[in-house]
């Protein structure tokens, strides 16, 4: 499987950050040239891939890192996605003020869709902080954090949801991008809330915090 992820921000670094723990090859582009993303490789190590983003929007499944008025111009490049999957981590925020863009209640990666046809498009990796998504999956204590999947495609969301797995986070599926695409897109109620997923296995109901029958 080749991965690729466009855009080197915030977001696009936090998730290359699990694509380096997992030792998981991943090509990273953006509007600068490789270049650019050079000093990213050389902190995170061999599984960062410096790319052009002509050859990085080839991949079979991309992540979309960038702000969301790039969207048109870091997708141009491809007419026909072909079924591959495309992930949209970006949000539609006005970054002078940090309020929601008005998208007419539209879910903004419909949007998105419309700059990638036919593609499988996936909402992943967008509704938490930067500095809090590229932390460790784990939560020290036996738990792992939580990420969220939408998409209108369950096979897409499926394989997304294994990926975010393989990092060692716990993947949440949330249904179609105009219901759960909803509730994590920027303002949506999930937006920067951080979930711990808690171990159970072997663990008592007082340690659950269940009552006993």
């Amino acid at each position: 499987m080749k991965y690729a992820i466009i855009g080197s921000g915030a977001i696009g670094t936090a998730v290359a950050r699990h694509f380096a723990r997992a030792d998981v090859s991943v090509a990273v582009a953006n509007s600068r040239g490789p270049e650019a993303v050079e000093p990213l490789a050389r902190e995170l190590g061999s599984a960062i891939v410096p790319t052009v983003l002509a050859e990085a929007l080839e991949a079979e499944i991309v992540i979309l890192a960038t702000p969301f008025e790039a969207v048109p111009s870091a997708l141009k490049g491809v007419a026909d996605w072909k079924g591959r999957i495309l992930v949209d981590a970006t949000n539609a925020l006005d970054y002078t003020d940090f309020s929601p863009l008005d998208l007419g209640g539209r879910p903004s990666s419909e949007i998105v869709q419309e700059h990638a046809p036919g593609a499988r498009v996936v909402k992943a990796f967008n509704h938490n902080f930067a500095r809090v998504l590229g932390r460790e999956a784990s939560d020290s204590r036996g738990g792992s954090r939580v990420l969220f999947v939408s998409g209108n495609h369950s096979d897409a969301n499926g394989e997304i949801a294994e990926l975010i797995g393989s990092f060692g986070f716990t993947p949440i599926i949330l249904g179609r991008l105009d219901e759960g695409g909803m509730l994590q897109q920027f303002r949506g109620p999930l937006t920067t809330r951080s979930f711990i997923s808690q171990a159970q296995g072997g663990a008592s109901a007082p340690e659950m915090d269940l009552l006993n029958p």
